[in-house]
């Protein structure tokens, strides 16, 4: 049940099903209103269905799981690993059967339209204290066209003190939600909300760091500025995981108004790297932790915190409702 002036929403991704995840337990204590995934929530990296789907039972048979799952309500997308290889895309050709296994895991009704359409894109809305408090969840994987790799010879910088994985696209063709997905994601901004969390299994606001994100697709970072702005969509804070560490991002140009990033990763991976990031305004923080964000309703603050495994708020923010507003 909702407080009467607050939305509690826990976030995190990147939870190995071989390894404990206590994190599951202290997020059940927070007593949250919705616990969001956002991606790598199994490490499948098959092509087999059965492997995959006895990587979900290690999951569901965890204590702590069952225990987070009691206590609130689940909502999910999908990163590479559960979506069945690392860093793929539109290509990976088990992508409807491992559609299916990860819907049969969530839980996701059988009419539901994420089991019809292609991809599992979808939204929730909640009123709470007369404010509408929208959740979208993107789809990064279905859609997405192929990255490209780095090449030494096309490389754009060479201040990188570690070897790059891909280059950003500049050819524009290239799509990181697809169309169909675009489209879907127009008419659901264009709907009446005060705040808007938009979830996106890899970083949005980044700066590039040679790894996956939305920086490696600028156009289409740069579509969705426009688009927030063309729709007058406001209230839109995002958040995101993969990466195995945690920070807050912000982007002020192009965009209507900030455009906050809230990084949580991993519930069980950990990552010895500090990737630059021009974006960055909090952390990085580096070892095993889930995001909160907490509505107030009344005040019109969204309060932003990473906890880590001692239960200890390590990064913390808040925004103002007014901040996150198209200036009239």
């Amino acid at each position: 049940m909702f407080s009467q002036t607050e939305f509690k929403i826990a976030f995190g991704s990147c939870g190995h099903q071989d390894k404990p995840i206590p994190l599951f337990n202290d997020i059940a204590a927070q007593s949250p209103d919705v616990f969001i995934f956002l991606g790598d929530n199994v490490y499948g990296d098959t092509k087999n269905a059965r492997v995959l789907q006895r990587k979900y039972a290690q999951l569901s048979a965890k204590e702590s799981y069952q225990n987070l799952k009691k206590s609130t309500r689940i909502l999910a997308t999908w990163d590479d690993h559960d979506f069945g290889k690392n860093d793929a895309g539109k290509e990976f050709r088990r992508k409807k059967r491992f559609k299916k296994l990860f819907l049969d895991f969530f839980d996701e009704p059988k009419e539901s339209i994420r089991r019809s359409q292609q991809g599992i894109y979808t939204s929730y809305s909640f009123e709470v204290n007369s404010k509408i408090i929208q959740i979208i969840l993107l789809d990064t994987r279905t859609f997405r066209d192929k990255l490209l790799k780095f090449n030494k010879a096309n490389s754009i910088d060479t201040s990188f003190k570690y070897e790059l994985d891909y280059l950003p696209h500049y050819d524009t063709t290239q799509t990181f939600l697809g169309e169909q997905q675009w489209n879907w994601l127009k008419t659901t901004l264009e709907q009446k909300a005060d705040y808007r969390i938009i979830g996106s299994s890899t970083q949005f606001g980044i700066s590039y760091n040679g790894y996956e994100a939305w920086a490696n697709f600028p156009h289409e970072q740069l579509k969705m500025l426009r688009l927030i702005k063309e729709t007058k969509a406001n209230g839109v804070v995002f958040i995101s995981g993969d990466v195995h560490y945690a920070e807050i991002s912000k982007i002020s140009a192009h965009s209507p108004y900030p455009i906050y990033d809230v990084t949580s990763s991993g519930l069980t991976q950990t990552w010895h790297l500090s990737t630059p990031n021009k974006n960055r305004i909090e952390g990085p923080f580096m070892g095993n932790n889930y995001g909160l964000l907490n509505i107030d309703t009344e005040q019109n603050v969204l309060k932003v915190e990473i906890r880590n495994s001692d239960g200890k708020s390590v990064i913390e923010r808040e925004i103002n409702l007014q901040e996150i507003q198209k200036p009239h």
